[in-house]
Parts: C-alpha cells; structure tokens; sequence
C-alpha cells in the first residue's frame, strides 16, 4: 500500500505541474485549480508512503520518476524538446532510483 500512495504522490505531482504550466502564472483558472488541488494530493499521498517507505528511499523515487514523467509528458504534449543530454540524464536518474532501491540497504528500517 506505500507503494500505492507513492503512485499516487507522483501522478499528482506531475498533473500538478503541468497544470501550473497551463495556469499562465495562475491567471487562468481551472489549471490554477488543478494545481492546487494536485499538489495537496501529492503531498497527502506522500506524507502517508513515509509512514512506511524511509524518507530518503521515497523522495529519491518521487523526485526522481516525477523528473522524467514531467519531461516526457511536456515533450509529448507540448512538444518541448530533449536533446540527448537530457535523455542521458533522465536514464541517469532511473538508474539511481533503481540502484538505491535494488542493491542498497538504505531502503530497510533500523
């Protein structure tokens, strides 16, 4: 279930910050709504994953995964470029999610 509510934290964080894009510096008013409204779900969300996921572990994936989403989702919706720098970097990042999750031992409770 932390799992989950991780998911969730980051699907609403990158809604979230996609619609700050579309929000024009919050003078449009549903995007501005939709901003509000998704990081209070992402932080909700994120706050009840840190009940069980180590804070370190969890911020690494949440800021990590909601990195490359945000980037593909605004390439793809709004056409925004990534160059070959960005793709290394964003395969850079997965990687280090993957690394600390996978053979780290940071992941586990005292």
């Amino acid at each position: 279930m932390p799992y989950l509510y991780l998911a969730i934290a980051i699907v609403a964080e990158v809604t979230a910050t996609f619609c700050l894009t579309l929000s024009a510096g919050f003078t449009r008013l549903w995007p501005s709504c939709v901003t509000g409204v998704g990081y209070a779900v992402a932080f909700y969300a994120l706050s009840q994953a840190l009940r069980v996921i180590p804070t370190g572990i969890a911020y690494a994936i949440w800021s990590g995964v909601g990195t490359v989403l945000i980037a593909l989702v605004c390439r793809v919706v709004l056409g925004q470029k990534l160059d070959l720098a960005a793709m290394a970097g964003m395969t850079l990042i997965i990687c280090g999610v993957l690394v600390m999750n996978l053979l780290s031992s940071a992941g586990q409770h005292g």
